[in-house]
């Protein structure tokens, strides 16, 4: 009989012969397959042999015998054999073999020393010459003394299988370098599929998908690593694949694979990494623990396969991989139930995954991950507007969450908040900043695809299309199977290069993977910029018919910070000729930048101690008076939302509504906190002069808040 109980094979034999003739040939063939290997590829097991009662119960074996077996495997060296007295003296002059005493040793639960001998190995000896008959005991004795019988344990029962047992691979399983996807690079590569649930209960899929993510996440802080991202890999789950499909589809050399059961506190991880190229299994594993050592399991995981793959990590790497941010259980637990929640992309899942990040935030209020996560949320709700109804909230609502939680976020940066933190930057066009961030973003984990996106996407806004286009393409390197925003990007990075069909080519491609993208209005844009008018007309109305709001180009610029003028001024004319309606401001448009842009000083001047006034999209007034310090008190009409127009802040009965707060100048921004407006929410915007603005129009300068653009004009004696 066989168990394989945690990382160890164990197994029972009709005589002490039998055993040992079993445990030297196991011993020599692994020799043999060793000589065959490069040393950094080679394993070695240790074999511990016992003689003693053992009790046989529902298909495993276990008793004092068991245990004395088990110690002697902990004694053997690498690629020894280790026996107790008991087996010693049945066996000590019935086979070739020589033995070395090594003195007594104590066994837990074992009132009595055990004498333990190794068996010597002799290298000429071939297996023949020992027998290969091996009576193991019947079964149909539960819960009964089996007797006096030999019992074997052997470390490491999966990779035993796995070198030893398990039939090699044939050509055909084997993947063709010729038939990758992409050039395999210079350094490892690896894909790492989502780990199997193998939970009795179906709702643990969040715990087996939440691993494989951390994994994942802990492997792409390697430099010296290529690691294929989440939204690829997981493109897979739940399907039949091989690993030699999976390797040339995503242009991997090696593939992880894994399940994960979980019963209650209790853990079990079975890994395997695979050479797509030979088909041979470097490693396989089994580890056990309790959820309090999750974090211990998955390091030993990444540590395997760094060591596997000869991966050499700096300094700062040593201190990244495996940081967890937290020591709180709990608080992970909820983390993972929450990115479940997030990648279902619905407003119920999305308000869900929120309430699972802030019981996370409650559980470890210093949790630097769950801000970032639940920032995330916030974000995609306003950027994939339907998804706001599960939240009961506005966009304007939504974009200030976001901003709230990556400041938090921002206290422990990972590369998930320098990320949000850069796209605030690129939406106050503050171009060099969201660069930096992201820049640091990388140098915490440069295998993030989001890093390497943005990154793209603003340097292709301030006129650098040939390099942003670099880092997409690295983007789509990680993330071959996520093509849309991909095309999307690239499409936009070829419009700035002034190369208008290319980009109506690569945005229709984009639209014909995901017609429920929202691609049209891009479409529009473009088609305009070409001369297209009639397509570009159509395809604007057949966006205003699916999204029910009429598009602008306040909102359209906002959304797209250029801060290229050249590139700008392109934009908007193509926005102007597909029919998007002007904004309310002199000149039709919002010309963010650079060079009309005002530093922290101006800014301080123009505004602290000032009066200013300006007209909100339905021709309505306001005003705002700001001392000195900061302290202001602003008039005016209700406040609405960007995206749907509709009323967030009620008038007062009498009158227009007031409200009070401070302002305080950050940088080359200020910042505003209103007491009541704005949910009391801290929101920052840089300051823009208008060059065709008027005092009559009150448009002479324009805010670039995290909210959207307002034009203003100083009161003249205010």
């Amino acid at each position: 009989m066989v168990s394989t109980p945690g990382d160890n094979v164990l197994a029972d034999f009709a005589s002490v012969v039998d055993a040992v003739q079993c445990a030297v040939e196991i011993q020599q063939v692994l020799r043999a397959k060793n000589a065959m290997l490069p040393e950094n590829r080679r394993v070695e097991f240790r074999i511990g042999i016992n003689l003693g009662d053992v009790i046989e119960e529902e298909d495993s074996i276990y008793g004092d015998g068991v245990n004395i077996a088990a110690r002697m495997e902990s004694l053997a060296e690498a690629g020894g054999i280790c026996i107790s007295e008991s087996a010693y003296q049945q066996i000590e002059n019935k086979l070739p073999l020589r033995y070395d005493y090594m003195g007594e040793h104590e066994v837990k639960n074992i009132a009595k020393p055990v004498r333990v001998y190794r068996a010597r190995i002799e290298s000429e000896a071939a297996p023949s010459k020992l027998g290969k008959e091996k009576k193991p005991v019947g079964k149909g004795l539960s819960k009964a003394a089996l007797g006096i019988i030999a019992v074997v344990v052997i470390a490491g029962a999966v990779i035993f299988y796995q070198l030893v047992l398990r039939p090699s691979p044939s050509k055909t399983e084997v993947a063709s370098k010729e038939k990758m996807a992409f050039p395999l690079p210079d350094k490892p590569s690896i894909a790492v599929l989502p780990f199997v649930n193998m939970s009795k209960d179906p709702k643990q899929e969040y715990f087996s998908d939440g691993m494989t993510e951390d994994i994942i996440t802990d492997l792409s802080k390697i430099s010296g690593l290529l690691v294929i991202a989440r939204n690829s890999t997981f493109s897979y789950k739940g399907k039949s694949v091989k690993v030699k499909q999976v390797a040339e589809e995503l242009g991997v050399r090696y593939v992880l694979e894994g399940s994960v059961r979980r019963a209650g506190d209790e853990i079990r991880i079975n890994a395997q990494l695979i050479d797509a190229m030979t088909g041979v299994h470097l490693w396989a594993e089994r580890y056990d623990g309790t959820m309090s050592k999750i974090f211990a399991l998955q390091d030993k995981i990444t540590q395997k396969i760094v060591s596997a793959l000869e991966v050499k990590l700096t300094g700062g790497e040593k201190e990244q991989v495996g940081q967890k941010e937290t020591a709180n259980i709990a608080a992970y637990n909820a983390l993972l139930e929450g990115w479940n929640q997030f990648y279902r992309y619905t407003p119920d899942a999305s308000a869900k995954a929120a309430a699972f990040f802030k019981k996370a935030i409650e559980l470890d209020p210093d949790y630097g991950r769950a801000y970032a996560a639940l920032a995330q949320v916030y974000y995609q709700a306003t950027l994939f507007t339907p998804l706001l109804s599960g939240h009961k909230m506005s966009w304007i609502e939504g974009r200030l969450r976001f901003r709230e939680y990556t400041q938090m976020a921002m206290k422990k940066p990972t590369s998930r908040s320098y990320e949000a933190s850069s796209l605030l930057y690129l939406s106050r066009r503050q171009h060099k900043e969201a660069i930096s961030e992201l820049e640091q973003g990388l140098a915490l984990d440069p295998n993030s695809p989001g890093c390497l996106f943005n990154l793209g996407r603003a340097l292709y806004f301030i006129g650098r299309p040939k390099e942003g286009i670099e880092y997409l393409n690295k983007k789509m390197r990680l993330d071959p199977r996520n093509n849309y925003v991909y095309l999307v990007a690239l499409s936009w990075a070829h419009f700035c290069m002034g190369e208008f069909a290319e980009a109506a080519t690569f945005m229709e491609q984009a639209a014909s993977l995901n017609p429920e993208g929202g691609s049209e209005g891009s479409l529009a844009t473009i088609y305009g910029a070409l001369g297209r008018d009639q397509d570009a007309r159509a395809m604007l109305e057949r966006r205003r018919k699916k999204s029910g709001v009429a598009p602008d180009v306040r909102v359209a610029m906002f959304n797209m910070p250029f801060g290229d003028r050249a590139i700008g001024n392109r934009y908007a004319e193509g926005l102007l000729k597909a029919g998007y309606a002007p904004a309310k401001i002199s000149g039709g448009y919002f010309p963010a930048f650079k060079e009309n842009q005002l530093t922290g000083e101006e800014i301080k001047s123009l505004l602290l101690g000032s009066r200013i006034t300006g007209i909100d999209q339905d021709g309505q007034q306001w005003w705002v008076d700001r001392k000195k310090n900061g302290e202001f008190t602003w008039r005016g009409p209700a406040l609405k939302d960007p995206i749907t127009q509709k009323i967030i802040s009620a008038p007062t009965l009498a009158g227009p509504n007031s409200d009070s707060g401070k302002s305080r100048i950050e940088g080359d921004m200020i910042c505003h906190q209103f007491q009541k407006s704005y949910w009391g929410l801290e929101y920052c915007g840089t300051v823009f002069r208008n060059p065709r603005g008027t005092n009559e129009s009150k448009d002479e300068y324009f805010f670039c808040h995290d909210i959207g653009f307002e034009p203003f004009s100083l009161v003249k004696g205010g």
